[in-house]
């Protein structure tokens, strides 16, 4: 049997380097989770949440699945929407997609892909909807601006959703954003698509 022992002796230095740094780092952090933030990203391993936007563990409540879709049948998406709005607490739930996300490229291929091509139809009815947009656009600059409507278009889902639907109409003080990150420079574009109450 192949054994992990590299990745166990890489997390006993990674854990050792912190304690060293600051020896009650995990005590502090297993007392409490109070992030203020919900990443909906990709499962891209290239987008790592809480480490482009420069957060420790503990900040960043994550949900990623692959192109960062909300589907309002996903129940394992609506349940981290759940408990990050009603238990965490919550004030912003990002939608965080990337250039270059393979789930988005694949979606437009005219290839069979198995079981995920039930997943991607989401991003196809993106393209189907925005259609007259991208008539023109080759290439990473069609897929680019895809990656950018997906976003937009799971941000009005995550709006949706009964459990933000509830925060607001309570008066709850919640916002929702739509990021893309760009995988060949580290930076991050707002798409400007921040949504507080409907």
């Amino acid at each position: 049997m192949t054994t992990l022992q590299h990745l166990l002796n890489r997390n006993l230095e990674w854990a050792t380097s912190v304690t060293d740094k600051d020896p009650h780092f995990f005590s502090t952090l297993s007392k409490q989770q109070a992030p203020e933030y919900l990443w909906i990203g990709c499962s891209d391993s290239r987008v790592p949440a809480n480490q482009i936007v420069s957060l420790p563990p503990g900040e960043v409540f994550v949900h990623r699945n692959i192109a960062n879709v909300v589907v309002h049948t996903d129940l394992n998406c609506l349940s981290v929407i759940h408990y990050a709005v009603e238990v965490l607490k919550v004030k912003h739930i990002i939608v965080c997609g990337h250039y270059g996300c393979g789930g988005v490229a694949a979606s437009q291929e005219s290839c069979d892909h198995g079981l995920i091509d039930n997943w991607l139809r989401h991003i196809q009815d993106v393209a189907r909807f925005n259609e007259g947009e991208l008539k023109g656009l080759q290439g990473k600059e069609k897929l680019d601006r895809l990656c950018e409507l997906n976003v937009m278009e799971q941000v009005k889902n995550v709006c949706h959703t009964t459990v933000v639907k509830k925060a607001w109409r309570t008066g709850y003080e919640l916002a929702v954003h739509g990021w893309v990150y760009d995988i060949h420079n580290g930076i991050i574009k707002d798409l400007e698509t921040s949504v507080s109450g409907l």
